[in-house]
């Protein structure tokens, strides 16, 4: 298995797991039978899956978006299934949302669409409402949130937000 990343997982755990590491997406999808995107929508990741990235993508491949439709170039995705750079693309988000009648992924060839639910079961809607709770309860209380409910702290990226977004320059 390959996978890209900003943020590096230690060596020992890629030995464990069987995975290969590439500095950029560019370096991992010529490897790749099958891509999923599972990435945060920021300047770096935006139109990230061009026609450019996609030519350098296995021909025959497949493209799996559950992240974020602006990660994929809209045109681009079309025109990679209608040439055949891709065998398919599967994903759960549009954009714009809702799509219009005229949207190509409507009508591209050899994709599947799906809603955008994976968090709507009993059990994650639950999380979400405990985690939210505490997030309450800590501001209400002065005390600090744990990091891995921050986004932004005055003004600025932190805690989970740090680590999975950048800047826009």
């Amino acid at each position: 298995m390959h996978y890209t990343d900003r943020h590096r997982l230690p060596e020992d755990t890629e030995r464990e797991l069987g995975l290969t590491f590439h500095e950029t997406a560019a370096d991992m999808v010529p490897h790749c039978d099958v891509v999923t995107i599972n990435a945060p929508l920021h300047p770096e990741t935006e139109g990230l899956f061009g026609d450019k990235l996609l030519g350098q993508m296995k021909r025959g491949a497949y493209l799996i978006n559950t992240a974020r439709a602006k990660i994929a170039d809209r045109d681009a995705v079309d025109r990679a299934l209608r040439s055949g750079q891709l065998a398919g693309y599967a994903g759960d988000v549009w954009y714009p949302q809702p799509a219009p009648a005229d949207h190509p992924w409507r009508t591209m060839p050899h994709h599947g669409m799906t809603p955008h639910i994976s968090g709507s079961s009993l059990s994650a809607q639950a999380r979400y409402a405990a985690g939210t709770r505490e997030i309450l309860e800590a501001f209400f209380a002065g005390q600090p949130i744990r990091d891995e409910y921050l986004i932004v702290d005055g003004g600025a990226l932190a805690g989970t937000g740090a680590h999975s977004y950048s800047v826009s320059k």
